[in-house]
């Protein structure tokens, strides 16, 4: 393992990282690592799944003969309900992610601060080394937390404007009058 930290010094500074934080660290990774994995899971809907969602449900719509009656406008807003469902999907989760990732960081503030009163009760306020350590693992997973919250926040709210947009965009191209 040192080997590997040897040629690859940037993962000494995130293992460092991780010991400076605490166990609270792994958790913010992984809402980390989930939550960009449904964001990149969105850029891939949006580029490939959903253009052929919206071919699909335009030529159904351009084969029908009858787009007039009260039956045909159902069709329609179900047509455009369904893709609607998929463009929401996942944003709620995102949206999760982003709220969650704070509260983890305040769970690590509060985990480092009974840290610091136990170093206190036992060794007295006299040993500012211990307090330190303490004062990291506290300062440090809502650092984390802020710092994972706020790579999220920007794109869940692009998904949900996007989502409402696109929304619109199928909705326009499914015209009654034709």
């Amino acid at each position: 393992m040192d080997a590997l930290f040897y040629y690859i010094p940037a993962l000494a500074s995130v293992r460092d990282f991780f010991e400076l934080g605490g166990n609270v660290l792994f958790l913010i990774a992984g809402v980390l690592v989930f939550m960009w994995t449904l964001i990149f899971e969105r850029f891939f809907f949006y580029s490939v799944k959903y253009p052929k969602i919206v071919k699909s449900s335009i030529d159904y719509w351009n084969s029908r003969t009858d787009r007039k009656s009260w039956h045909a406008h159902q069709i329609r807003e179900r047509l455009v309900s369904v893709a609607g469902q998929e463009l929401d999907r996942n944003v709620p989760m995102i949206q999760t992610a982003v709220a969650l990732c704070p509260l983890l960081g305040l769970l690590g503030t509060v985990t480092g601060m009974i840290k610091v009163f136990e170093t206190m009760a036992v060794s007295g306020s006299g040993n500012v080394r211990n307090m330190a350590a303490g004062v990291s693992f506290a300062t440090v997973p809502t650092m984390a937390g802020m710092v994972a919250a706020l790579s999220g926040v920007a794109l869940s709210a692009y998904f949900l404007n996007r989502a409402n947009r696109e929304r619109e965009l199928l909705a326009d191209h499914i015209t009654l009058d034709h």
